[in-house]
C-alpha cells in the first residue's frame, strides 16, 4: 500500500508565490530588462548600442513574440512591454540564453508607455493576444481603443504600422470599426491567418495564449494599420454607443 498523498492548497500557493519572488529578484540583474526606468525617451538606440529601428510588443506576456521577431530580424531592435515581471522573466531569460542583443523588455503599465519614448522613436507596434476586454463597459481598456491609439501616436514614426494578432472576433471587429471611424489606414486584414497555409514567418510565431485558444474560435485574426498624421477626432462617445449597439452584453458573440 502506498501512503495517501494529500494536496495542500496553502503549500501550492506558497510555492507559486516563492517562484514569483525568485523571478522578480532575477530580472533585477537581467541587463535586458528595465523596470520603470526614468529619462529613457530618446535614448533607446544608446541602450541597444546601434541605430536600428525599434519595434514594441505591447502586453508581451512571456515575450514569445519579442524573442521570435528579434530572432527573425537581427537588423531591428525589439522591446517587449508588460507590467508583470514574472512573465517578462521567461522571455528575457530566453533572449539572454540565445544572445539576442536586439531584444529588451520594459516593465511598466501600457497607459504610461508614451513617457518612455520620444516622438518618432518607434517604427512599429505589435499587439499579440491581448486581453480583449470582452465586456462592453470595458471597451476603453482594449489596446486598440482610441484612448491607447492616441498614446501610440505620440511616439510612432510617420506611417508606422500597428499589428494586431488575436483569437477574439470581438476585438477583431472592434478594431476594424475603430480604423474606419477614426480615419486610420487599413493595410491588411486577415480573418483566418492559418486558413491558406501561407502565413508569413512573423505570423507563424505562436504565444502561450494562442495555444490555449481562450476564445474557442479555432481561428486567429490579424490586422495591420497605421494612424493618421492629425490627432484622432473626439468620437469616443459615438464609438461607445456603437459598441453597445453591435456587441452582445457579455462580449462573447462571435
Amino acid at each position: 500500500m502506498f501512503p495517501a498523498v494529500y494536496y495542500n492548497p496553502a503549500h501550492y500557493f506558497c510555492s507559486m508565490g516563492q517562484k514569483k519572488l525568485v523571478r522578480f529578484e532575477a530580472i533585477r540583474g537581467f541587463k535586458n530588462v528595465l523596470q520603470y526606468p526614468e529619462n529613457m525617451a530618446g535614448t533607446w538606440k544608446e541602450h541597444f548600442g546601434n541605430q536600428q529601428p525599434i519595434t514594441l510588443e505591447l502586453a508581451c506576456g512571456k515575450g514569445e513574440y519579442t524573442v521570435g521577431l528579434a530572432t527573425l530580424h537581427p537588423q531591428r531592435n525589439f522591446i517587449g512591454v508588460d507590467v508583470k515581471g514574472n512573465r517578462i522573466y521567461i522571455g528575457a531569460r530566453k533572449a539572454l540564453q540565445d544572445n539576442l542583443g536586439n531584444a529588451a523588455f520594459l516593465r511598466t503599465q501600457i497607459d504610461r508607455i508614451a513617457g518612455y519614448f520620444a516622438p518618432g522613436e518607434v517604427e512599429s507596434v505589435w499587439i499579440t493576444f491581448p486581453d480583449p476586454q470582452l465586456r462592453r463597459s470595458r471597451a476603453r481598456r482594449r489596446l486598440t481603443h482610441p484612448k491607447f491609439l492616441r498614446l501610440y501616436q505620440q511616439f510612432l514614426a510617420k506611417g508606422g504600422d500597428i499589428h494586431l494578432k488575436t483569437d477574439s472576433p470581438v476585438l477583431y471587429r472592434f478594431t476594424l470599426q475603430v480604423i474606419d471611424t477614426y480615419g486610420c489606414t487599413l493595410k491588411e486584414a486577415i480573418d483566418d491567418v492559418y486558413a491558406g497555409g501561407d502565413a508569413s514567418p512573423e505570423l507563424q510565431i505562436k504565444t502561450h495564449y494562442e495555444s490555449l485558444d481562450i476564445a474557442g474560435s479555432n481561428r486567429v485574426h490579424y490586422i495591420r494599420f497605421s494612424l493618421p498624421e492629425h490627432p484622432l477626432p473626439d468620437l469616443d462617445k459615438a464609438l461607445q454607443e456603437l459598441v453597445f449597439a453591435t456587441e452582445a452584453p457579455t462580449g462573447t458573440g462571435h
